[in-house]
C-alpha cells in the first residue's frame, strides 16, 4: 500500500522525477521537492498536490505538469489515499483528488494507456487542481479530451465525468 504521508520516500520519490525533467544532480529552489518539503511527514492533501504542481510549473515553465513527473507521483499516492479513506466523502464540485482520478479512469478508458496523455485531458484537470468546477476548466478539460480523440468529445468520457462530478456535488 503507498504511503498517504509526505515521508522520505515520497519526497525522493518527487525528487527522483524532478531530476528526471530538470537534469540537474539536485533539487531546484522553489521547485517540486522543495514545495513537498514544506509539507513533510504530513499527510498528502490536495494543496500538497497543488503546491508540488506549482513547483513542477515553476521549474519547467510549462501551463501544466510533466505526464509520469513529480505532481504526478503525489496526485497518485493522494487519490490512492482519498479512495482508501474517503470512498464514501460525497463530490466537492471541485478538481480535487476524486474528480481528477475519476477523469483519469475515463481517459485510461479511452486511451488503453496506464499513464495520463501529456497535454490531455488528466493534465488539464491537474492543471486546476483544487479549483471549483467551471466553464474555464471545464473547456480545458474538453481541449485534452479532443487531442486523445482526434477532436471528438466521448459519452462518458472526461468532460462528461467532471461535469458529472458538479452535477452530484450539487445534489448532495
Amino acid at each position: 500500500m503507498a504511503s498517504q504521508t509526505l515521508n522520505s520516500g515520497v519526497i525522493s520519490d518527487i525528487t527522483a522525477k524532478e531530476k528526471e525533467i530538470t537534469g540537474r544532480d539536485g533539487p531546484v529552489k522553489g521547485g517540486p521537492t522543495a514545495q513537498a518539503q514544506k509539507h513533510a511527514n504530513q499527510k498528502i492533501s490536495p494543496q500538497a498536490v497543488s503546491d508540488i504542481t506549482e513547483g513542477e510549473k515553476r521549474v519547467t515553465g510549462e501551463d501544466s505538469p510533466v505526464a509520469g513527473g513529480p505532481a504526478a507521483v503525489a496526485q497518485s499516492i493522494e487519490t490512492s489515499a482519498s479512495q482508501l479513506g474517503q470512498s464514501n466523502s460525497a463530490p466537492s464540485g471541485r478538481l480535487d483528488s476524486a474528480a481528477i482520478s475519476h477523469i483519469t479512469s475515463a481517459e485510461k478508458e479511452i486511451t488503453g494507456q496506464d499513464d495520463p496523455v501529456e497535454g490531455g485531458p488528466t493534465a488539464m484537470a491537474q492543471k486546476h487542481a483544487g479549483e471549483p468546477i467551471n466553464s474555464q476548466n471545464l473547456h480545458d478539460i474538453t481541449e485534452g479530451e479532443k487531442k486523445i480523440t482526434g477532436g471528438e468529445r466521448i459519452k462518458g468520457g472526461p468532460t462528461a465525468t467532471a461535469q458529472s462530478e458538479l452535477g452530484k456535488s450539487r445534489n448532495s
